[in-house]
């Protein structure tokens, strides 16, 4: 589980005045030191990941945000960028000294609630004082019960360690689908997996979302047949009956759709992960607004991993120039990569997340819930590349829901 993916992990953000402790919190639950402490405030100047296993709670990223009230030359940036973490978060974790509850506490927990996401809180220092009357009765009001320790004491660090793991492993699991495929078909019967082998695939590898379609299906017991797509047509014709689901990249789309026969379900391993990590039928419904783009109108591209662009990249060069073709002509075409959105989405069209594999699903959500505030239909690059290729209702059969809403979205 060491190896779990980023993007499949529990993200435990953790808040809190400058200097409250939040790094040596860190360090107590990671059982090391990850984080570097000082009695110097503003130690944390920008937010600390540390992927780990969290036993028996399983894979986490845990988030150490800057002090929110960093009051230094850079202090408002830092803070700044402290509060996008709530955008990626599963957890909020909030460490508060025993003096009191003050505007950043509340600030945190106001987020908290807005973002729905479930807060724990941590009364750090328990060993210079215990939690202040005002403290108690501001936690008692709020319905708040809290977790008390000393990251620098022994046995208060223990008891708040398990009791911090016990609240996780209340919480953790979230919502969404616990499978990327595998619910989809039964034990036993086999899926074929077309992956081309280009210029996006690592060397020696291929990438992350087949990697974990793979396991997904080995985790499932369902068999798998995987092929390049020049080689799909052998692959079908070597089975004894039909294959139970058919996957490809998105890239290949339309080859796939043109040689899988009319009774065999089959969808991609981009709209597999809009569902997986998204909202597949939102996905489904923006990708309707595809055909209404003309000459000139604004399109976001939403990548989530900094790469360096190759020739014919998928999410810069592939996609861009299909949506020109469906368009019929130039669109303005803006790539944002990272955590950010850009600031002004009511200026676009139309919204384009990437296939979102280094993503968290809150993050994700949180990234749909913005543009869906902002009236702005976002889709994702499979099923984008698919209703450009004119494909999209086949390969979202697998998913009744979706296909309804993508038709309502299109008016057929």
């Amino acid at each position: 589980m060491n190896t779990t993916p980023k993007s499949m992990r529990l993200q435990i953000a953790i808040f809190g005045r400058t200097n409250v402790g939040k790094s040596s919190v860190l360090n107590m639950l990671a059982g090391q030191d990850v984080a570097i402490t000082s009695p110097v405030p503003g130690t944390t100047t920008d937010v600390v990941e540390k992927s780990m296993e969290l036993l028996p709670v399983g894979p986490v990223v845990f988030l150490d945000t800057a002090g929110l009230d960093d009051r230094s030359e850079l202090g408002g940036k830092r803070v700044e960028r402290a509060r996008r973490v709530f955008d990626r978060a599963d957890v909020a974790l909030l460490i508060v000294e025993p003096s009191g509850w003050g505007e950043c506490e509340e600030d945190v927990a106001r987020a908290a609630a807005e973002k729905r996401i479930p807060l724990i809180v941590l009364v750090n220092k328990t060993d210079v004082s215990s939690p202040s009357p005002e403290l108690r009765e501001a936690l008692k009001e709020r319905g708040i019960s809290p977790i008390l320790c000393s990251a620098v004491t022994g046995s208060l660090r223990e008891t708040a360690v398990a009791a911090v793991k016990e609240r996780l492993l209340k919480l953790a699991g979230g919502g969404g689908p616990k499978a990327i495929l595998g619910d989809l078909v039964k034990p036993g019967r086999t899926v074929v997996l077309i992956i081309p082998i280009d210029k996006e695939a690592p060397k020696g590898r291929i990438i992350l979302p087949q990697v974990q379609a793979l396991r997904d299906l080995l985790d499932h017991g369902v068999l798998s047949l995987t092929c390049r797509e020049h080689e799909y047509p052998q692959a079908l014709a070597s089975l004894k009956e039909p294959p139970a689901l058919v996957v490809c990249d998105s890239q290949v789309v339309d080859f796939m759709v043109a040689h899988t026969p009319p009774g065999v379900t089959c969808t991609t391993f981009s709209i597999l992960f809009a569902r997986f990590k998204g909202d597949l039928a939102a996905y489904a419904a923006g990708a309707a607004a595809i055909r209404s783009l003309r000459p000139g109108d604004r399109v976001a591209v939403l990548e989530a991993c900094s790469h360096h662009a190759i020739e014919d990249d998928i999410g810069r060069v592939k996609l861009p120039r299909w949506l020109r073709e469906t368009a019929g002509g130039d669109l303005k075409i803006d790539t944002f990569a990272g955590h950010d959105l850009p600031s002004d989405l009511g200026a676009y069209k139309l919204a384009i997340q990437c296939g979102g594999c280094m993503l968290g699903r809150t993050e994700i959500l949180n990234r749909m819930g913005k543009a869906a505030a902002a009236g702005l239909p976002i889709t994702n690059y499979g099923t984008a590349i698919s209703e450009c290729k004119g494909v999209l209702e086949r390969v979202l059969s697998p998913f009744p829901g979706a296909l309804a809403a993508y038709r309502a979205a299109a008016g057929k």
